[in-house]
């Protein structure tokens, strides 16, 4: 129920995919779930995930709407286009095994040259490769993500630093990327896109970059300026895994599809079959928390 004061009223929640309803868990006397893509008179609305980018205008018609729970890390597409009034909440959590997962593949895929021998395996075409043991790693976004993905290259021999918007314990404040970035090995961007990250890697940050360096983005495409990095790429100076891109879909002629240096894939990381079970464990006990009138966690701030 959500109570305002003592005030009482039945809770609407609103989810896209049938299998969810077991998965939310228990609820509350007086929350009623319905599954539907383009719901109207909802309280609670969970959207489906990686919807199309104009799911967000269907909140518009939705005059009972007090909640808007993603099934996204990302909340890019969401952030301020919501009426006052309208929580909105990400998936912090979710996706951190997933896409630190991929993160890890993508380095050792590329650095281990495996495109190389898919391409060329018929022809036994041994060659050495490079190795993650030693490499020296630069993670620009330090939220849970970023966190997975060092516990997951603890075991690698490598050497870790962080870079989050703010300066922290152990952690560098992004004003401090053109010092860091000359001494790294791989770099992973992991920063949700924003009016402040947008472009975020330059002509400049590549260009501070050292020679043989593998750049690796799984935050959004935007962030990184694709010019860019095709220039970059293109002459051979540095290596870029990627599972999102600008524009998105890549086009198929693309250049960037044509370089032996360059790893894409398409925005697949967070795309596991443990996607939904925690997505709804999530989702439920948001549910439990808004009937009961607490506060919701993960809840959206200048689109972090």
């Amino acid at each position: 129920m959500l109570r305002w004061g003592s005030y009482c009223a039945p809770v609407k929640v609103c989810i896209p995919h049938e299998s969810g309803l077991a998965l939310l868990g228990p609820l509350p006397a007086g929350v009623s779930v319905s599954v539907d893509t383009t719901p109207v008179d909802v309280d609670f609305w969970v959207p489906p995930f990686l919807a199309p980018p104009d799911v967000v205008d269907r909140a518009e018609g939705m005059p009972h709407l007090k909640v808007v729970q993603l099934m996204s890390a990302g909340a890019d597409r969401w952030a301020g286009r919501l009426r006052d009034g309208v929580q909105l909440c990400d998936a912090r959590g979710v996706h951190d095994s997933s896409t630190s997962e991929w993160v890890l593949t993508a380095i050792l895929s590329y650095l281990r040259d495996f495109p190389y021998f898919v391409r060329t395996g018929r022809d036994w075409a041994y060659r050495q490769t490079d190795e993650l043991a030693g490499k020296r790693v630069l993670i620009v976004g330090a939220g849970s993500i970023g966190a997975a993905v060092e516990a997951r290259l603890a075991p690698f021999e490598v050497s870790v630093t962080s870079v989050a918007r703010r300066a922290r314990d152990g952690v560098h404040g992004v004003e401090e990327l053109p010092s860091l970035l000359p001494s790294a090995d791989v770099v992973v961007v992991l920063v949700p896109l924003t009016p402040a990250t947008t472009g975020l890697v330059s002509a400049a940050f590549l260009a501070a970059m050292p020679d043989g360096a593998l750049l690796v983005n799984a935050a959004r495409g935007p962030v990184v300026d694709t010019d860019a990095v095709l220039a970059e790429t293109a002459s051979g100076r540095i290596g870029y895994a990627t599972d999102v891109t600008e524009p998105e879909p890549l086009p198929a002629s693309h250049p960037l599809w044509d370089l032996p240096n360059v790893l894409i894939t398409p925005h697949v990381a967070g795309s596991v079959r443990g996607l939904l079970h925690r997505a709804y464990g999530l989702a439920g006990a948001q549910v439990r928390r808004f009937a009961a009138g607490e506060p919701l966690v993960n809840v959206v701030v200048d689109g972090y």
